[in-house]
């Protein structure tokens, strides 16, 4: 049997790098093995992934040495940052430089990049309507992404760019329904009645192990996921199938959203207003049948409802 291929995945303990990390792991009989990157080896889920025979390894976005020893020996990598860990573009920007250039010095044949649209091609920062974030950015978890694709890109290491879209755990922290006074349940999402694309964070690793395992297919290629496009009324609808009881759908506007005073409100009224006017482009390039391809497991809203219906349970 020939020696299988080593896909070191950043974000190992993470929902994206353990969503690749457990397709690695539940196909014993595939090509790959799984290196696992994080910044604590010792943590509990490191030590979990250790003992399920994955090599577990230290490395960090802010340390290049350490993330290239990483990546020695590597056939592939899968390259994720946490914008939500800093709060900054510019760090994400610097972060994603780093990996770029670990995976290129240690001679990593094929990565995996996960990425996502620049909002500003929608909306421009000089559009008055939306707040202008982080001095040059219109949603900086999205555009800083976007910008760093160029890193890999002008680097010469082989990338295939995965632009991921909203994780449906969303719903099981706070963005569910919510029981109003009168008893009923609301679900309030400022999409009017276009289409938000959404995808379970665990499909998101399975897809990235699809690409991987088309060899060459994709690199150099962008290839844009999700796993339903589905309007505010039609995920109320399933909330309702799932809870027992009628949801009503709110389609706040985004200058609504934006003055809730919710945390990060400006972000997220941003990325709303994007996925409402970037609609046709943004779910058009995200072919289910493409994802389902690359990742057969593909769950439906509804499919991981059934699963997360007691995260999501209003009280």
């Amino acid at each position: 049997m020939s020696e299988k291929k080593i896909i070191a995945v950043l974000g190992a303990t993470g929902a994206q790098g353990g969503g690749l990390l457990r397709a690695i792991v539940d196909d014993p009989g595939g090509p790959f093995a799984a290196r696992a990157v994080t910044r604590n080896a010792g943590s509990a889920r490191a030590r979990a992934l250790a003992e399920r025979g994955v090599e577990v390894v230290e490395a960090t976005l802010e340390d290049e040495e350490s993330l290239r020893k990483a990546f020695e020996g590597a056939h592939g990598a899968f390259v994720v940052t946490n914008f939500w860990e800093s709060m900054s573009a510019d760090v994400e920007l610097a972060q994603a430089a780093t990996a770029a250039r670990a995976a290129k010095a240690a001679g990593v044949a094929h990565v995996v990049w996960s990425t996502l649209e620049d909002t500003r091609e929608v909306i421009p920062v000089s559009d008055r309507r939306v707040p202008v974030l982080q001095e040059r950015f219109t949603v900086p978890h999205f555009d800083a992404k976007a910008e760093a694709d160029a890193f890999f890109r002008d680097s010469g290491v082989p990338t295939t760019y995965l632009r991921s879209t909203f994780y449906w755990e969303g719903f099981t922290q706070g963005s569910g329904p919510v029981r109003g006074e009168d008893g009923r349940l609301v679900l309030t999402l400022p999409m009017g009645e276009a289409r938000l694309a959404g995808i379970a964070a665990e499909d998101i690793g399975r897809t990235a192990y699809g690409v991987f395992a088309a060899g060459d297919e994709y690199v150099g290629k962008t290839v844009s996921i999700a796993g339903e496009h589905l309007t505010g009324a039609e995920y109320a609808a399933a909330f309702a199938d799932a809870l027992g009881e009628p949801v009503g759908y709110r389609p706040l506007t985004h200058e609504e959203f934006r003055s809730l005073g919710l945390p990060l409100g400006d972000e997220f009224g941003n990325m709303f207003q994007f996925y409402v006017e970037g609609e046709r482009d943004f779910v058009g390039a995200r072919d289910l049948d493409l994802v389902r391809a690359l990742n057969p497991r593909l769950q439906t809203f509804r499919g991981w409802l059934s699963e997360h219906i007691e995260a999501v349970k209003p009280a």
